[in-house]
């Protein structure tokens, strides 16, 4: 979904245009507008705007200015400007800059929606992959890619340690190549990719490759990258600011990072086929935080509802994260690999891999400690996703998981794990419907209590910490309509209701359903209903006498 951003001073232009745009492409085009240079800015700082379609003259901040603004915070907008024919030579100097155009205000509606159609037609051909791989520059050497990528899991595993020699740290960036200063901050994103648990190798390496050379074309110019796949098969991004950007592009990092990943999903969706989650730090951190610091971005992940949805989600907790000493029993490769299943809901997978744990250690002729070994990695998995997600009360009897002794054979004992672990399957299941519903019915009764302000999918967005595109898609495949239409229909029952006091001017009951304009509220109105506002009372009022 692109973001469109519609900016001037004359509010009577800015509603006519947001009511046409928002007939225009439903469900694609999520439209925003502000009255005034300034409140464009607070827009811009809050969410990715692709597009803006501004006037060009507006007192406080010209559109040229405005122009310059929208450059730090979003580099790959596309701007529109509304002229007259006295301020072409005013404009002229701007249409020459890339990703620029004009429009004489007497061209009328259509023309306007006809811009920004072929707008909107040049970002997607321009996020198609041909054009990413021409404009992408030439990729690192593999085998520097694979010596960063191993010195990073490495830096990973205990970064308060590694960090304490810091000298040693700066010589290794520089003789590895790392374009990243150690010396600063750093921001960390979690990739997962929904790729097929049956893919080969070469065709994960194809497909993490080809998400790699997209992140690059998007970030390379404002971002510094290095990207790594972990032990759990998601990629991993360290990435600073460019350090030609300025003060006001770093403060705006998050931000930005947000916006611009929402495109990164597009693109692996509309050239892949496949879908990628994003999981993002909140806020920089030190390079002695990082271990902290992904171990939690991989509990917030685990966290997400459903799977296979391209969701992004922002670690906003400002509180350092504080260093668990105790770690655990550290199992073995197929213990990650049953731990990543039960963590992603795939049970189908982790069963198949269950079963082979325990066929191998059944038939083979090794040592009774051996078996022993295999029961307590299997229970220690389960226990892990017990304690992490509080399921004591909600799995049933399993007081016996860690009491291999309890268990009349080796073989009861592994049949129990495995009716343990479907009952945790059920349970994330109801668990991921429930939250759902949750969330549905806080954002219904949101716009029901706040029907006269500003119900904008960003707003919504804020309120409820969801990434807007996400937020749109979430609402639409759960409570089966656009959150747009649900508002106007809560907008209208609400209109409704008020109408039916004489008390109440038309006026009125327009700002109280978040109309500021009466005329703009009679349109709505009358295109819902069929009848002007004015003609529902009548009738109202004509039904109460007859009765």
């Amino acid at each position: 979904m692109y973001r469109l951003l519609i900016v001037d001073d004359e509010e009577i232009i800015t509603e006519a245009l947001y009511e046409v745009f928002n007939q225009f492409m439903p469900g694609e085009l999520d439209i925003c507008k502000a009255f005034s240079a300034k409140e464009a800015l607070n827009w811009l700082s809050r969410t990715r705007i692709d597009i803006v379609l501004t006037d060009i003259r507006m007192p406080g901040m010209s559109g040229l200015e405005l122009m310059e603004e929208i450059r730090i915070y979003w580099p790959r907008c596309r701007i529109i400007f509304l002229t007259g024919y006295s301020e072409f030579e005013y404009a002229y100097q701007a249409i020459q800059k890339l990703n620029v155009r004009y429009l004489l205000k007497t061209e009328g509606y259509t023309k306007v929606t006809q811009t920004v159609q072929e707008v909107i037609y040049e970002i997607n051909n321009e996020n198609q992959m041909n054009n990413l791989l021409e404009q992408s520059q030439e990729q690192m050497d593999t085998l520097e890619f694979m010596a960063q990528s191993e010195y990073f899991r490495h830096f990973l595993q205990d970064s308060q340690t590694i960090y304490k020699h810091q000298g040693s740290v700066i010589q290794e960036f520089e003789r590895l190549n790392i374009a990243l200063d150690p010396k600063v901050p750093v921001v960390l994103a979690l990739g997962h990719l929904s790729y097929s648990f049956e893919a080969a190798y070469i065709e994960k390496s194809e497909l993490f490759s080809l998400t790699r050379v997209i992140w690059n074309s998007f970030m390379t110019e404002q971002i510094n990258s290095v990207a790594l796949v972990d032990k759990y098969g998601d990629l991993l991004w360290f990435l600073q600011p460019s350090q030609l950007k300025d003060e006001k592009f770093t403060n705006h990092l998050i931000k930005y990072m947000e916006g611009t990943l929402e495109l990164i999903q597009r693109a692996c969706l509309e050239t892949q086929g496949i879908t990628i989650s994003f999981t993002i730090s909140g806020r920089s951190c030190t390079w002695n935080e990082i271990t902290n610091q992904y171990e939690r971005l991989r509990q917030l992940q685990r966290m997400k509802i459903g799977d296979g949805v391209s969701l992004i989600q922002t670690d906003r907790v400002e509180q350092t994260i504080t260093s668990n000493s105790n770690e655990g029993f550290r199992l073995g490769p197929k213990m990650e690999v049953l731990s990543a299943h039960l963590d992603a809901g795939r049970s189908e997978e982790f069963f198949k891999c269950f079963d082979e744990v325990v066929q191998y250690t059944l038939n083979m002729s090794e040592s009774v400690h051996r078996s022993v070994e295999s029961y307590y990695s299997l229970a220690l998995v389960l226990l892990s996703y017990i304690n992490r997600f509080g399921l004591h009360h909600h799995i049933g009897e399993y007081s016996k998981l860690m009491l291999l002794d309890k268990h009349i054979s080796m073989t009861e004992g592994f049949q129990y794990l495995q009716l343990l672990a479907e009952h945790m399957f059920k349970q994330k299941f109801m668990n991921e419907q429930n939250r759902a519903s949750l969330i549905i019915g806080k954002i219904r009764k949101f716009v029901k209590d706040h029907l006269s302000e500003d119900l904008s999918l960003v707003r919504l967005a804020e309120v409820h910490y969801f990434n807007p595109s996400y937020l749109s898609r979430f609402f639409k495949q759960e409570h089966g309509v656009n959150l747009s239409e649900y508002i106007d229909e809560c907008r209208i029952k609400k209109a409704k209701e008020l109408l039916c006091n004489g008390d109440l001017k038309v006026r009125d009951v327009a700002l109280l359903v978040g109309y500021e304009a009466a005329h703009s509220f009679t349109r709505f109105f009358k295109r819902a209903t069929g009848m002007t506002p004015q003609e529902y009372r009548d009738s109202i009022i004509v039904e109460r006498y007859s009765g």
